[in-house]
Protein backbone atom coordinates (compact mmCIF):
# COMPACT_ATOMS: atom_id res chain seq x y z
CA UNK A 1 0.00 0.00 0.00
CA UNK A 2 1.31 3.86 -0.80
CA UNK A 3 2.42 5.28 2.35
CA UNK A 4 0.43 8.57 1.83
CA UNK A 5 -3.38 6.73 1.98
CA UNK A 6 -4.96 7.42 4.66
CA UNK A 7 -5.99 4.51 6.48
CA UNK A 8 -8.74 4.93 9.42
CA UNK A 9 -7.15 4.59 13.20
CA UNK A 10 -10.23 2.57 14.11
CA UNK A 11 -9.75 -0.41 11.31
CA UNK A 12 -6.01 -0.55 12.38
CA UNK A 13 -7.40 -0.95 15.98
CA UNK A 14 -9.81 -3.79 15.39
CA UNK A 15 -8.95 -7.05 16.70
CA UNK A 16 -8.73 -9.73 13.73
CA UNK A 17 -11.81 -12.01 13.43
CA UNK A 18 -10.32 -15.15 14.60
CA UNK A 19 -11.46 -18.47 13.00
CA UNK A 20 -11.57 -22.05 14.63
CA UNK A 21 -7.94 -23.63 13.79
CA UNK A 22 -8.25 -25.83 10.63
CA UNK A 23 -5.73 -28.64 11.90
CA UNK A 24 -4.04 -31.86 9.71
CA UNK A 25 -6.00 -34.86 8.51
CA UNK A 26 -5.34 -36.34 11.92
CA UNK A 27 -6.89 -33.92 13.68
CA UNK A 28 -10.27 -33.12 15.65
CA UNK A 29 -11.34 -29.61 14.90
CA UNK A 30 -13.64 -28.82 17.50
CA UNK A 31 -13.37 -25.06 17.72
CA UNK A 32 -16.44 -23.36 15.44
CA UNK A 33 -19.45 -24.92 16.43
CA UNK A 34 -20.15 -26.89 13.20
CA UNK A 35 -22.06 -29.70 12.66
CA UNK A 36 -20.43 -32.55 12.29
CA UNK A 37 -22.67 -34.58 10.58
CA UNK A 38 -22.14 -33.19 6.86
CA UNK A 39 -25.29 -32.09 4.36
CA UNK A 40 -28.06 -33.66 4.37
CA UNK A 41 -28.47 -35.89 0.96
CA UNK A 42 -31.34 -34.12 -0.40
CA UNK A 43 -29.59 -31.01 0.04
CA UNK A 44 -26.57 -32.01 -1.98
CA UNK A 45 -29.06 -33.41 -4.58
CA UNK A 46 -30.13 -29.26 -4.48
CA UNK A 47 -26.92 -28.10 -4.69
CA UNK A 48 -25.95 -30.33 -7.05
CA UNK A 49 -28.63 -29.32 -9.69
CA UNK A 50 -27.41 -25.98 -9.28
CA UNK A 51 -23.81 -26.37 -10.44
CA UNK A 52 -24.45 -25.64 -13.82
CA UNK A 53 -25.75 -22.45 -13.32
CA UNK A 54 -23.20 -20.34 -11.50
CA UNK A 55 -22.27 -18.30 -14.14
CA UNK A 56 -25.61 -16.50 -13.47
CA UNK A 57 -25.60 -14.31 -10.96
CA UNK A 58 -28.47 -15.38 -7.89
CA UNK A 59 -31.94 -13.78 -7.64
CA UNK A 60 -31.05 -10.49 -5.18
CA UNK A 61 -34.55 -10.62 -4.38
CA UNK A 62 -34.44 -13.97 -3.47
CA UNK A 63 -38.09 -14.76 -2.75
CA UNK A 64 -38.31 -18.55 -3.22
CA UNK A 65 -35.66 -18.89 0.03
CA UNK A 66 -37.49 -15.93 1.42
CA UNK A 67 -41.08 -17.06 0.86
CA UNK A 68 -39.81 -20.75 2.15
CA UNK A 69 -38.62 -19.14 5.52
CA UNK A 70 -41.61 -17.14 5.96
CA UNK A 71 -43.74 -20.02 5.75
CA UNK A 72 -41.72 -22.07 8.24
CA UNK A 73 -41.56 -19.61 11.04
CA UNK A 74 -45.01 -18.50 10.38
CA UNK A 75 -44.38 -14.86 8.96
CA UNK A 76 -44.94 -12.31 5.92
CA UNK A 77 -42.26 -12.74 3.54
CA UNK A 78 -41.61 -8.91 3.68
CA UNK A 79 -40.51 -9.68 6.93
CA UNK A 80 -37.47 -11.62 6.14
CA UNK A 81 -33.76 -9.71 5.08
CA UNK A 82 -31.31 -12.16 3.82
CA UNK A 83 -27.54 -11.91 4.53
CA UNK A 84 -24.37 -14.22 3.71
CA UNK A 85 -24.65 -16.00 7.16
CA UNK A 86 -26.72 -13.97 10.08
CA UNK A 87 -22.96 -12.08 11.01
CA UNK A 88 -23.72 -10.35 7.97
CA UNK A 89 -27.46 -9.69 8.70
CA UNK A 90 -25.92 -8.41 12.25
CA UNK A 91 -23.70 -6.16 10.18
CA UNK A 92 -26.71 -4.42 7.77
CA UNK A 93 -28.62 -3.81 11.06
CA UNK A 94 -25.58 -1.53 12.28
CA UNK A 95 -25.36 -0.06 9.06
CA UNK A 96 -28.82 0.81 8.51
CA UNK A 97 -29.38 1.87 11.91
CA UNK A 98 -26.82 3.28 13.51
CA UNK A 99 -23.62 5.32 12.73
CA UNK A 100 -20.79 7.94 14.42
CA UNK A 101 -22.08 8.78 17.83
CA UNK A 102 -24.41 6.23 18.24
CA UNK A 103 -24.24 3.74 20.69
CA UNK A 104 -24.47 -0.48 20.73
CA UNK A 105 -25.07 -2.46 23.70
CA UNK A 106 -24.34 -5.69 23.71
CA UNK A 107 -23.46 -8.57 26.54
CA UNK A 108 -19.37 -9.55 26.92
CA UNK A 109 -18.04 -12.24 26.80
CA UNK A 110 -20.35 -13.05 23.61
CA UNK A 111 -20.04 -13.13 19.72
CA UNK A 112 -17.21 -11.08 19.63
CA UNK A 113 -18.20 -10.01 15.88
CA UNK A 114 -20.71 -7.66 18.01
CA UNK A 115 -17.48 -5.91 19.12
CA UNK A 116 -15.61 -5.75 15.49
CA UNK A 117 -18.79 -4.37 13.72
CA UNK A 118 -19.95 -2.05 15.62
CA UNK A 119 -16.57 -0.50 15.07
CA UNK A 120 -16.52 -0.40 11.22
CA UNK A 121 -19.86 0.66 11.19
CA UNK A 122 -18.31 3.84 12.96
CA UNK A 123 -20.47 3.37 16.41
CA UNK A 124 -19.76 2.99 19.71
CA UNK A 125 -19.66 -0.48 21.30
CA UNK A 126 -21.40 -0.83 25.09
CA UNK A 127 -19.95 -4.52 26.27
CA UNK A 128 -21.90 -5.06 29.34
CA UNK A 129 -20.28 -8.20 31.46
CA UNK A 130 -22.12 -11.15 31.91
CA UNK A 131 -22.90 -12.25 35.44
CA UNK A 132 -20.77 -14.87 37.07
CA UNK A 133 -23.12 -16.94 36.40
CA UNK A 134 -22.43 -16.57 32.40
CA UNK A 135 -25.41 -15.12 31.85
CA UNK A 136 -26.62 -11.74 30.76
CA UNK A 137 -26.83 -8.70 33.03
CA UNK A 138 -30.22 -7.25 31.74
CA UNK A 139 -30.13 -5.12 34.82
CA UNK A 140 -26.83 -3.94 33.91
CA UNK A 141 -28.09 -3.53 30.03
CA UNK A 142 -30.95 -1.61 30.64
CA UNK A 143 -28.94 0.88 32.91
CA UNK A 144 -26.54 1.12 29.85
CA UNK A 145 -28.94 2.62 27.65
CA UNK A 146 -28.57 6.40 27.04
CA UNK A 147 -30.33 9.04 24.32
CA UNK A 148 -27.67 7.50 21.91
CA UNK A 149 -28.39 3.72 22.15
CA UNK A 150 -29.53 2.17 18.83
CA UNK A 151 -29.57 -1.31 19.21
CA UNK A 152 -28.94 -3.68 22.00
CA UNK A 153 -27.84 -7.62 21.15
CA UNK A 154 -29.48 -10.44 23.21
CA UNK A 155 -27.39 -13.72 22.24
CA UNK A 156 -29.38 -16.91 23.48
CA UNK A 157 -27.69 -19.60 23.65
CA UNK A 158 -24.87 -17.24 24.61
CA UNK A 159 -21.69 -17.77 22.51
CA UNK A 160 -19.53 -18.99 23.95
CA UNK A 161 -20.88 -19.83 27.24
CA UNK A 162 -24.01 -21.66 26.37
CA UNK A 163 -26.36 -20.13 28.72
CA UNK A 164 -29.84 -18.81 27.37
CA UNK A 165 -32.36 -16.29 28.05
CA UNK A 166 -36.02 -17.02 29.81
CA UNK A 167 -39.77 -15.23 28.00
CA UNK A 168 -40.41 -14.02 31.76
CA UNK A 169 -36.76 -11.95 31.85
CA UNK A 170 -36.85 -10.72 27.96
CA UNK A 171 -40.25 -9.51 28.18
CA UNK A 172 -39.24 -7.23 31.66
CA UNK A 173 -36.29 -6.13 29.84
CA UNK A 174 -38.13 -5.39 26.90
CA UNK A 175 -40.19 -3.03 28.61
CA UNK A 176 -37.25 -0.53 29.89
CA UNK A 177 -36.12 -0.35 26.13
CA UNK A 178 -37.36 3.08 24.05
CA UNK A 179 -39.82 1.97 21.55
CA UNK A 180 -37.38 3.29 18.72
CA UNK A 181 -34.00 1.36 19.93
CA UNK A 182 -33.96 -2.21 18.47
CA UNK A 183 -33.72 -5.19 20.09
CA UNK A 184 -31.92 -7.77 18.25
CA UNK A 185 -32.26 -11.48 19.36
CA UNK A 186 -29.44 -13.68 18.14
CA UNK A 187 -30.94 -17.23 17.94
CA UNK A 188 -28.16 -18.83 16.16
CA UNK A 189 -28.03 -21.99 18.04
CA UNK A 190 -31.85 -22.06 18.53
CA UNK A 191 -32.43 -25.51 17.54
CA UNK A 192 -30.11 -27.08 19.99
CA UNK A 193 -31.97 -24.62 23.21
CA UNK A 194 -34.19 -27.09 24.93
CA UNK A 195 -34.58 -25.18 28.21
CA UNK A 196 -37.93 -24.64 29.40
CA UNK A 197 -39.09 -20.93 29.57
CA UNK A 198 -36.68 -20.48 26.71
CA UNK A 199 -37.50 -17.37 24.93
CA UNK A 200 -38.49 -17.73 21.86
CA UNK A 201 -37.63 -14.36 19.51
CA UNK A 202 -40.46 -14.90 16.92
CA UNK A 203 -42.98 -14.71 19.62
CA UNK A 204 -41.63 -11.42 21.21
CA UNK A 205 -41.54 -9.80 18.03
CA UNK A 206 -45.17 -10.65 17.45
CA UNK A 207 -46.10 -8.09 20.25
CA UNK A 208 -42.74 -5.97 20.20
CA UNK A 209 -42.10 -4.21 16.80
CA UNK A 210 -38.78 -3.41 17.66
CA UNK A 211 -37.66 -6.54 18.23
CA UNK A 212 -35.52 -8.34 15.09
CA UNK A 213 -34.48 -11.56 15.46
CA UNK A 214 -31.53 -13.22 13.85
CA UNK A 215 -31.05 -17.06 12.63
CA UNK A 216 -28.62 -18.98 10.54
CA UNK A 217 -28.96 -22.10 8.31
CA UNK A 218 -24.52 -22.37 9.13
CA UNK A 219 -24.98 -24.55 12.73
CA UNK A 220 -28.38 -26.99 13.08
CA UNK A 221 -28.53 -27.21 9.17
CA UNK A 222 -25.14 -27.50 8.45
CA UNK A 223 -24.93 -24.94 5.54
CA UNK A 224 -21.77 -23.05 6.97
CA UNK A 225 -19.66 -23.23 3.95
CA UNK A 226 -22.23 -22.12 1.89
CA UNK A 227 -23.31 -18.83 4.09
CA UNK A 228 -26.84 -18.16 4.39
CA UNK A 229 -28.51 -16.58 7.39
CA UNK A 230 -31.54 -14.18 8.17
CA UNK A 231 -33.38 -11.56 10.23
CA UNK A 232 -36.80 -11.81 10.67
CA UNK A 233 -38.67 -8.02 11.72
CA UNK A 234 -40.65 -5.44 11.28
CA UNK A 235 -41.49 -4.62 6.99
CA UNK A 236 -40.28 -1.71 7.47
CA UNK A 237 -36.74 -2.66 8.80
CA UNK A 238 -36.41 -5.84 6.78
CA UNK A 239 -36.72 -3.73 3.98
CA UNK A 240 -34.20 -1.02 5.22
CA UNK A 241 -31.72 -4.25 5.49
CA UNK A 242 -32.35 -5.30 2.00
CA UNK A 243 -31.23 -1.56 0.66
CA UNK A 244 -27.77 -1.96 2.65
CA UNK A 245 -27.00 -5.39 2.19
CA UNK A 246 -24.23 -5.68 -0.31
CA UNK A 247 -25.71 -7.65 -4.00
CA UNK A 248 -25.94 -10.90 -4.53
CA UNK A 249 -23.54 -12.06 -1.67
CA UNK A 250 -26.58 -14.74 -0.62
CA UNK A 251 -25.33 -17.46 -4.35
CA UNK A 252 -27.94 -19.75 -5.94
CA UNK A 253 -26.50 -22.28 -4.00
CA UNK A 254 -27.04 -21.18 -0.71
CA UNK A 255 -30.57 -20.53 -1.43
CA UNK A 256 -31.33 -23.33 -3.17
CA UNK A 257 -29.75 -25.50 -0.05
CA UNK A 258 -31.61 -23.64 2.85
CA UNK A 259 -35.10 -24.21 0.79
CA UNK A 260 -33.85 -28.15 0.71
CA UNK A 261 -33.03 -27.86 4.20
CA UNK A 262 -36.71 -26.44 5.49
CA UNK A 263 -38.43 -29.26 3.30
CA UNK A 264 -36.67 -31.80 5.44
CA UNK A 265 -37.00 -30.49 8.98
CA UNK A 266 -37.58 -34.06 10.14
CA UNK A 267 -34.37 -35.34 8.99
CA UNK A 268 -32.15 -32.24 10.94
CA UNK A 269 -34.43 -32.95 14.22
CA UNK A 270 -32.60 -36.42 14.35
CA UNK A 271 -29.09 -34.68 13.54
CA UNK A 272 -29.72 -32.36 16.36
CA UNK A 273 -31.04 -35.23 18.76
CA UNK A 274 -27.48 -37.36 18.17
CA UNK A 275 -25.68 -33.63 19.14
CA UNK A 276 -28.04 -32.87 21.91
CA UNK A 277 -27.12 -36.66 23.13
CA UNK A 278 -23.58 -36.67 22.82
CA UNK A 279 -24.16 -33.08 24.84
CA UNK A 280 -25.56 -35.10 27.49
CA UNK A 281 -22.87 -37.75 27.59
CA UNK A 282 -19.84 -34.49 27.21
CA UNK A 283 -21.04 -33.32 30.08
CA UNK A 284 -20.98 -35.62 32.66
CA UNK A 285 -17.70 -36.73 31.36
CA UNK A 286 -15.80 -33.38 31.79
CA UNK A 287 -18.39 -33.10 35.56
CA UNK A 288 -17.02 -36.25 36.54
CA UNK A 289 -13.72 -35.10 35.46
CA UNK A 290 -13.70 -32.30 38.02
CA UNK A 291 -13.84 -29.12 35.25
CA UNK A 292 -15.41 -25.99 35.77
CA UNK A 293 -18.21 -26.67 33.24
CA UNK A 294 -21.84 -25.40 33.17
CA UNK A 295 -25.11 -27.16 31.28
CA UNK A 296 -24.98 -25.61 27.75
CA UNK A 297 -28.44 -25.07 25.68
CA UNK A 298 -25.85 -24.78 22.69
CA UNK A 299 -23.57 -27.26 20.37
CA UNK A 300 -20.58 -26.18 22.73
CA UNK A 301 -19.36 -26.04 26.16
CA UNK A 302 -17.64 -23.42 27.87
CA UNK A 303 -14.60 -24.16 30.68
CA UNK A 304 -14.02 -21.36 32.59
CA UNK A 305 -10.47 -22.16 33.10
CA UNK A 306 -9.29 -18.63 33.48
CA UNK A 307 -4.97 -18.25 34.31
CA UNK A 308 -4.70 -21.96 33.08
CA UNK A 309 -6.17 -21.35 29.70
CA UNK A 310 -3.00 -21.35 27.88
CA UNK A 311 -1.37 -24.58 29.31
CA UNK A 312 -4.68 -26.61 29.07
CA UNK A 313 -4.85 -25.71 25.38
CA UNK A 314 -2.08 -26.61 24.86
CA UNK A 315 -2.17 -30.11 25.95
CA UNK A 316 -5.10 -30.21 24.03
CA UNK A 317 -3.19 -29.19 20.69
CA UNK A 318 -0.61 -31.54 21.78
CA UNK A 319 -3.07 -34.21 21.28
CA UNK A 320 -4.53 -33.11 18.30
CA UNK A 321 -7.58 -31.48 19.92
CA UNK A 322 -7.95 -28.01 18.36
CA UNK A 323 -10.98 -25.81 20.49
CA UNK A 324 -11.87 -22.12 20.67
CA UNK A 325 -9.05 -20.54 23.18
CA UNK A 326 -9.65 -17.02 25.14
CA UNK A 327 -6.17 -16.48 26.97
CA UNK A 328 -6.92 -15.85 30.50
CA UNK A 329 -10.69 -16.79 30.14
CA UNK A 330 -11.63 -19.95 29.40
CA UNK A 331 -12.39 -22.56 26.39
CA UNK A 332 -15.29 -23.39 24.01
CA UNK A 333 -15.49 -26.85 23.37
CA UNK A 334 -17.35 -27.49 20.53
CA UNK A 335 -19.51 -30.80 20.07
CA UNK A 336 -18.56 -33.24 17.20
CA UNK A 337 -18.94 -36.54 16.00
CA UNK A 338 -18.66 -39.60 19.02
CA UNK A 339 -15.11 -40.02 17.91
CA UNK A 340 -14.53 -36.96 18.04
CA UNK A 341 -15.61 -36.07 21.45
CA UNK A 342 -14.12 -39.29 22.97
CA UNK A 343 -11.02 -37.99 21.36
CA UNK A 344 -11.42 -34.63 23.62
CA UNK A 345 -12.53 -36.00 26.60
CA UNK A 346 -9.46 -37.96 26.33
CA UNK A 347 -7.35 -34.78 25.98
CA UNK A 348 -8.98 -33.31 29.13
CA UNK A 349 -8.59 -36.07 31.51
CA UNK A 350 -4.52 -35.55 30.59
CA UNK A 351 -5.28 -31.65 31.16
CA UNK A 352 -6.58 -31.87 34.59
CA UNK A 353 -4.78 -35.03 35.55
CA UNK A 354 -1.23 -33.09 35.36
CA UNK A 355 -2.95 -30.44 37.47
Amino acid sequence: MAKDVTRRDVVRGLPLYQQGIIPGSDAVKLSSNENPCGPLPSVVEAVTRMLAGFNRYPSISAEEVRSAIAEHVGVDMRQVALGAGSTEVASQLMHALASTGDEIIFPWRSFEAYQILTQVAGATPVPVPLTEDLRHDLDAMSAAITDRTRLIFLCTPNNPTGTALHTDEVEEFLVKVPEEVVVVIDEAYCHFNKEEGAADGIGLLEHHPNVVVLRTFSKAYGLAGLRIGFAISSPEISEDLRRVATPFTVTSLAQQAAIASLAVEDELNKRVQQILTERTRIFAELTRQGWPVRPSQANFFWLATGDDTERIDGVLTSRGVFARCWSGEGIRLSIGSPMENDRAIEALSQAIAEV
